[in-house]
């Protein structure tokens, strides 16, 4: 490995082995002088270069499960160019003036980098490179659960009743936990969606920069093939702060008309506001601009700077911050992770963004599954929690799913923690919860996490196999999952 260079690295493909390929890129370390632009654009090409065939392959298994109508494609195709050439033009006007743009510029420049590297490992394999378009697609696919929808034409027969959609799977459940003592402060996230998307690499970025602006440049986080971001998300930042996220879902798809291609997509401003924001209220101040209203989310944002085990929990330690079109909101929710704990489970707990979302509207027509505090994952975790005291049983009850016996669960395997939407007895199909990933205050200084890929086997349920679904696209993936806890850490970082 050359560390002399503008950046270097490592990937570990060892997706088949742990169920996790690990990459590593460092960047900036090496000649003096050397432009952040620079910086960014090598890391993004090496990036490319090491994972280019993942990043085939997860294109190939994504693209049918978000474009199931070849009719939107055009559609898609201009709002994602238009939004980029909008992008890269309000970057080069505003970068010298304002380090937002100049930080969307240096994204931009690590997007190209990661196009170009791919490009290049595909020349030497003969391949048709990935085009725009597809690494686009792939950093969009969060804003693509929502602009897909809302690009595409409702009849008119249905307008009457199309003011509200139904409701789909929910993406994601967290947990925030601090010990009765605040002797620790655990952290964590399970990711839900289809098992297709489950070609996990973890991810240990550390970019050194010029820019004075900059909170951090180092960042571990849980990804994919082709990402510029988590997805999931589950990010440990140099900076101390932690951020996770489950989305929420827009029912009232007449918000949908507020959006526009001039705007900086969620996967954008999530980088921004982690490179940029020192604190819980400065991330949702910049994440807050240009608000693209698409991956519609609540985001926790930790601060472990005002976290002191034994002692106290200041305020500010933890910020929830909450999009859908035309509106972000945040609050400190410091008190609350207090009292023991702050879980998420795709339900925002903002009033405003609640209802203007349309739950009211769904609680009103489909029952307490779309109520903040009665939804089964709100009544599993109050009732749950407090026996989580480690790691241990951290992990426990995020992989948590007892959908047989549990009272709350009404004998459906995704109304818990930890969906297993393969088993439904009608209509089974490959989605649901499948990771977890944990860690705790003293880990989390050291960008430390311990992760596991695949749908969870607790209680005894068979593992997840794709010889049941094999009319699903799912190249290079496991054939079945049955793997456990891995630890994941930085190598190349010499403070």
């Amino acid at each position: 490995m050359e560390r002399d260079g503008g950046a270097y690295g490592f990937f570990n493909d060892t997706l088949l082995l742990s169920g996790w390929g690990v990459l590593e890129v460092r960047a900036g370390y090496g000649p003096t002088g050397q432009r952040d632009e620079t910086t960014y654009f090598l890391a993004g090409f090496l990036e490319g270069y090491l994972t280019a065939r993942q990043m085939f392959s997860h294109y190939s298994n994504m693209f049918p499960q978000l474009i199931k109508d070849e009719k939107i494609l055009n559609p898609l195709k201009r709002f994602l160019s238009k939004q980029d050439y909008w992008s890269r033009e309000q970057a080069k006007l505003r970068r010298s003036s304002d380090p937002l743009w100049m930080h969307v510029g240096l994204i931009l420049a690590q997007l190209d980098g990661l196009q170009a590297g791919a490009a290049y490992w595909a020349k030497t394999k003969n391949r048709e490179p990935l085009s725009l378009f597809a690494v686009q697609f792939l950093n969009g696919i969060g804003d693509l659960l929502d602009l897909v929808p809302a690009l595409t034409p409702r009849s008119n027969s249905s307008a009457g009743t199309a003011a509200f959609r139904m409701p789909g799977m929910g993406h994601c459940t967290a947990l925030i936990k601090v010990l009765p003592g605040f002797e620790n402060l655990l952290f964590a996230h399970s990711s839900w969606f289809t098992y297709a998307a489950s070609m996990r690499v973890y991810k240990h970025w550390d970019f050194k920069l010029s820019d004075p602006h900059t909170a951090t440049g180092r960042m571990s986080f849980s990804s994919y093939p082709g990402f510029l971001m988590s997805l999931d998300d589950f990010y440990l930042l140099g900076s101390g702060l932690l951020m996770t996220q489950t989305t929420n879902s827009i029912f009232n798809i007449s918000l949908f008309s507020q959006l526009s291609p001039y705007c900086l997509l969620a996967w954008q401003r999530v980088r921004l506001a982690n490179a940029l924001a020192h604190g819980g209220e400065e991330w949702a101040r910049v994440f807050s601009k240009y608000n693209s209203g698409t991956y519609n989310s609540q985001y926790m944002v930790l601060d472990l700077s005002r976290v002191s085990l034994g002692h106290s929990i200041r305020d500010g330690a933890l910020t929830i911050v909450e999009q859908i079109p035309g509106k972000v909101l945040h609050s400190d929710q410091t008190q609350a992770l207090r009292r023991g704990y702050w879980p998420s489970y795709n339900v925002p707990c903002h009033t405003d963004i609640y209802n203007l979302s349309g739950y009211g509207e769904m609680w009103g027509r489909y029952g307490e599954d779309f109520s903040y505090d009665l939804c089964p994952r709100a009544k599993i975790l109050r009732r749950d929690q407090a026996k989580v005291s480690s790691l241990r049983s951290l992990k426990h009850i995020m992989r948590y799913n007892n959908y047989k016996r549990d009272p709350y669960t009404k004998g459906h395997p995704c109304k818990t923690v930890c969906c297993r939407n393969d088993l439904r007895a009608r209509r089974p199909t490959p989605g649901g919860c499948y990771d977890t990933k944990v860690t705790d205050y003293h880990m989390a200084c050291q960008l430390v996490a311990e992760v596991i890929n695949g749908p969870t086997t607790q209680g005894g349920l068979r593992p997840f196999s794709w010889e049941h679904f094999n009319q699903m696209a799912h190249q290079d993936l496991p054939p079945s999952y049955n793997f456990t806890f891995i630890t994941v850490r930085p190598s190349l970082y010499q403070p």
